[in-house]
């Protein structure tokens, strides 16, 4: 009976291990970001105007979420040593030597290339290019330099996170339109606001690894600024798909609503003075925010409530 139970154990350690070093290698592709690219662009996919065949959206949506954990990879590994000085990221797994640098690198590389080849020869080369930009553009021009560089690393930087609608919509149509280009300018414009929060909920991090965040560089109250600026020029340009005849009725008082709920958070980050609740509290309905928004085109496409 004791042989039993400690045989048992014994299994159950096991499992927790494999668990735990599937767990470590599944982090190096951020998968939490990677869930809100995906959804993004399966958004884009789905209200295209096409008819789309089931596999193709399946293929594209797989290649674009490989293309994102490569992104995520690479970003891992070029900031492992950075990572380490902040709280917030000190655990994760490269600062924890649980994984080495060369495997994420190697995964991030493997990754890249599965997901343009598969992207190119399944789906078409546009989408594959775009793709292999999109990867590109947050490695090297975003974590790389401007990252490190400039105060304004958000802003342009931003646009990384904003190509999966047009990377999904390219796989399905072969070409662009004004609608995922709207699509890719509210994820442009809501990427700064939500950053900062964070940076300001994290500043002494961002300080402590030299990161030229807003708020390290030009001060909590000039960021705060910022946020409201923005926060405020997003929900005007989330007004513009039903303007232009995109979509319809639950999309606009989806879009209001939460627009003007984003603006409320923004300035009680504003108003706030002691930096702790606040600032986090918009992060995390920022979030909430961008796949509600983006859950309301899916819905006014279909006219559920029509």
């Amino acid at each position: 009976m004791v042989a039993k139970i400690i045989s048992a154990n014994k299994k159950l350690s096991e499992n927790s291990e494999y668990i735990l070093f599937f767990k470590d290698y599944f982090s190096l592709v951020k998968p939490k970001v990677m869930t809100l690219v995906v959804f993004t662009a399966f958004v884009s996919i789905f209200v295209a105007p096409v008819s789309i065949h089931p596999w193709i959206a399946f293929v594209s949506i797989f290649c674009i979420a490989l293309g994102s954990g490569a992104a995520g990879a690479f970003n891992m590994w070029y900031e492992s040593d950075l990572d380490f000085k902040m709280l917030r990221t000190r655990r994760r797994a490269l600062p924890s030597n649980k994984i080495k640098k060369s495997e994420a690198l190697g995964i991030a590389i493997f990754l890249t290339l599965v997901s343009v080849y598969v992207m190119a020869v399944a789906i078409n080369y546009y989408a594959a290019a775009f793709l292999a930009f999109s990867i590109f553009f947050y490695v090297v021009i975003y974590t790389m330099w401007l990252k490190p560089k400039t105060k304004y690393n958000i802003v342009i930087g931003g646009a990384a996170g904003a190509f999966p609608p047009l990377i999904g919509w390219l796989s399905v149509t072969n070409s662009l339109d004004i609608l995922p280009l709207l699509m890719f300018l509210i994820i442009f414009m809501w990427t700064p606001p939500h950053f900062w929060a964070l940076s300001i909920h994290c500043l002494k991090d961002y300080k402590s690894a030299g990161f030229p965040m807003l708020p390290v560089i030009s001060g909590v109250k000039k960021t705060k600024e910022q946020i409201v600026i923005y926060s405020i020029l997003m929900f005007l340009i989330t007004l513009l798909p039903f303007v232009l005849g995109y979509f319809g009725v639950v999309y606009l008082l989806t879009s209001i609503i939460l627009g003007l709920y984003f603006i409320y958070h923004s300035f009680k980050v504003y108003l706030d003075k002691s930096n702790k609740d606040k600032p986090i509290k918009m992060f995390l309905y920022s979030i909430i925010y961008l796949y509600i928004l983006f859950l309301s085109m899916i819905i006014d496409h279909l006219n559920l409530f029509a």
